[in-house]
């Protein structure tokens, strides 16, 4: 760290003995103590987990301009969420992930159980309305055995429940800069026995650059019926209908003297994706005894996409069906409370696409034009996670939490090419990959814990990164592997007005995949060496005041990395020792949030972003940078039955010009210099109303 951010970051760690605290974790007048971690198979309280989990919760999510979690992730240490457009999104979870060319992968993702991520392990959660989301939680690296390939780590999304004994219907209006539009309508119903939210929402925006225009329609709905007193049955319905237009990249000289351009070739070409999705669930859990219980589901997910590029027309669709199931025993051994779950995650998925030459250029200014068909390719994906965890209360204050996961994942490749009619067929299996963790908690006094783990995980391949430029797939590819360390330390503090979280971790991972860039338009992956990951997490929260009318917190969360590669060498290059492209060295946001009696909140965001190495030499770097962003609302009741919220906001404040996202690696091709920048959005104002009719 450079001299200012060091006095900077001393400088919150004075005010915390000052100033409050509502932060991106649950807070307020709740302790750590009574949260419980709802996506492991085996609940425990966050306080006493062996690992470092990240909880959000709605209040959180609402602190933001409901349009995407860029915000709020970029919150938690440890997580970097870049944004190019709203619909181009890049998630790394302690660097790894960091290097994907686009979208998010080496991350699993998860919707009530249901999985997010493709059976080739690509992760798309931005599309996901943000009013439907009742909370999140995260899990940093492989500390998670029962949700198989995912190195980064798990997101864990929750779906937003009816109140206990109430109804409503709900109106939410929000509008922005640069053409923002969004208009939801709810609805919700709860009683002893059941309960229903639904949610539709339309969001429109022209974008802050040119040929960035966004329209995406969702449609959610989440159930729940208990059946009797051990028995329940739910049903979760997601379905997404969008049309993003794609600006690309744009090279270092239009980013800095005309940021709002679009890159060239996409905006000749008017290129965009559009897609219909669709994800859909029931489950069912059931308690047979005071000792054994069973939570399975059934889901299924349908994507069909087109997109129409520079270099040719994607026309693809995806089929999947899945089944998760897990079995729980809980006793006490020789007097200990112990607890086992034993369960299987598989998906079956099939994947198909065509290739189109696009005759933009036949046609200038029309946009893109279907030509003829030159590939063909169906796609089998085929994965199974069978997961064994066990938790043992040692002694009073000793928390074991163990496991132990294998998993199996097969691609089965079909091209066929029209021209000739001939086929051809491949299948590839990674073997089986087993992933053992060992982690402990203890609690040296009353709120305040010590906590480490050890555990290994992998992250498969992406599909296309299995084939040689030939077609072909690389058999001699192989899955990423990690091995995780972490110590961490959890406390209260001043009568439990302040808590704290400090983390150590250190990742090390070998057989490390690298996208080598062939062409425009493909990537051949490669095993080119080992990455280390080192770093620590900070997060303080303080709660200054709270009276009757007044509530006032401040909060501050920071990471310091240290992520390089450690045994690289591509095409003859030694990168060994380098920093690992596409994440920042440092990263912290701090705020200060204020509450009244009467109704009135403010919520602001302060957020530091280092330097960011933009390829594996070095030889370039992103700007640091700092965003400002401010929210204001006042809730009010009509009526004594019209709930109403009217708020306001600003983000990027200081009119901050910035990259929110890059191109690790990119490459000028011909004359033309490399593209790396996604520029920001300069200021932007919203604002908004809700109307809520409730009635018990």
């Amino acid at each position: 760290m450079n001299t200012k951010v060091q006095s900077v970051f001393f400088l919150f760690i004075l005010q915390f003995y000052f100033f409050p605290v509502f932060g991106q974790v649950k807070k307020d007048t709740t302790s750590l103590a009574e949260i419980v971690i709802k996506a492991a198979p085996i609940r425990v309280s966050l306080q006493n987990s062996a690992s470092s989990v990240s909880v959000i919760q709605r209040k959180d999510i609402e602190k933001s301009d409901g349009v995407i979690l860029t915000s709020v992730l970029n919150k938690i240490p440890g997580i970097n969420m870049q944004q190019g457009t709203l619909n181009t999104v890049r998630i790394s979870i302690r660097g790894i992930g960091a290097r994907t060319q686009y979208g998010t992968s080496r991350i699993k993702a998860y919707f009530e159980a249901i999985p997010l991520t493709s059976g080739e392990g690509d992760t798309t959660i931005e599309d996901i309305d943000m009013e439907t989301i009742g909370g999140i939680e995260i899990n940093k690296g492989p500390n998670n055995t029962s949700f198989g390939s995912g190195l980064g780590g798990v997101i864990h999304l929750f779906a937003r429940d009816t109140p206990e004994r109430e109804s409503f219907a709900k109106s939410v209006t929000t509008f922005g800069s640069y053409g923002l539009l969004k208009q939801s309508m709810g609805a919700g119903y709860s009683d002893t026995n059941s309960n229903l939210f639904s949610n539709y929402t339309h969001l429109q925006s022209e974008g802050f650059r040119a040929n960035s225009s966004y329209d995406r329609k969702s449609m959610n709905l989440h159930a729940k019926q208990n059946l009797g007193v051990k028995g329940s049955l739910s049903f979760l319905g997601i379905f997404t209908r969008l049309k993003a237009f794609i600006p690309s990249s744009i090279n270092e000289t239009d980013f800095r003297n005309n940021p709002e351009k679009a890159a060239a070739n996409w905006a000749a070409a008017q290129g965009y994706e559009s897609y219909d999705k669709s994800l859909l669930g029931i489950g069912y859990q059931h308690a047979f005894s005071e000792n054994w219980s069973i939570k399975s589901s059934v889901f299924s997910n349908f994507k069909k996409a087109y997109e129409p590029r520079p270099f040719d027309i994607l026309d693809e669709k995806t089929n999947s069906l899945g089944f998760r199931s897990t079995l729980n025993y809980k006793t006490k051994l020789f007097s200990v409370p112990f607890e086992a779950s034993v369960g299987t995650e598989s998906l079956s998925e099939r994947y198909t696409f065509s290739l189109f030459d696009n005759l933009y250029m036949s046609q200038p200014g029309q946009g893109s034009l279907a030509g003829s068909e030159f590939s063909k390719v169906n796609q089998n994906r085929n994965y199974s996670n069978y997961f064994f965890e066990v938790n043992i209360e040692l002694l009073k204050d000793l928390h074991l939490e163990s496991g132990l996961a294998l998993n199996t994942t097969k691609y089965t490749l079909r091209e066929i090419l029209p021209e000739n009619g001939n086929q051809s067929e491949q299948a590839y299996t990674f073997g089986k990959i087993w992933s053992p963790r060992l982690g402990i908690s203890y609690q040296l006094s009353p709120g305040k814990n010590i906590f480490s783990s050890i555990s290994k995980g992998f992250s498969t391949p992406l599909a296309a990164e299995t084939l040689t430029p030939e077609g072909q797939i690389n058999t001699d590819l192989k899955p990423e592997v990690g091995l995780n360390y972490e110590l961490g330390f959890k406390g209260y503090w001043l009568d439990s007005k302040l808590d704290s979280e400090l983390v150590f971790y250190s990742t090390q991972i070998s057989n490390l995949l690298v996208a080598r860039r062939t062409a425009e338009d493909q990537f051949v992956g490669i095993n080119a060496g080992r990455s280390s990951h080192r770093g620590i997490e900070f997060t303080v929260n303080y709660e200054i005041l709270k009276t009757s009318q007044f509530e006032i917190g401040t909060y501050f969360a920071a990471s310091l990395n240290d992520f390089r590669f450690k045994d690289f060498v591509d095409n003859g290059i030694d990168y060994s020792r380098n920093q690992l492209t596409g994440v920042p060295n440092q990263q912290w946001n701090a705020g200060i949030d204020l509450k009244t009696a009467n109704g009135f909140t403010l919520n602001t965001s302060f957020m530091s972003m280092g330097k960011i190495p933009m390829n594996d030499a070095n030889t370039k770097y992103s700007e640091s940078y700092i965003l400002l962003d401010v929210k204001a609302a006042y809730s009010f009741t009509i009526l004594e039955f019209l709930k109403t919220t009217v708020s306001s906001g600003i983000n990027n404040l200081l009119d901050r010009k910035y990259a929110a996202s890059i191109l690790p690696n990119a490459i000028g091709f011909g004359n033309a210099a490399p593209r790396y920048y996604y520029p920001g959005n300069p200021i932007q104002f919203y604002g908004g109303i809700s109307v809520s009719y409730v009635f018990q």
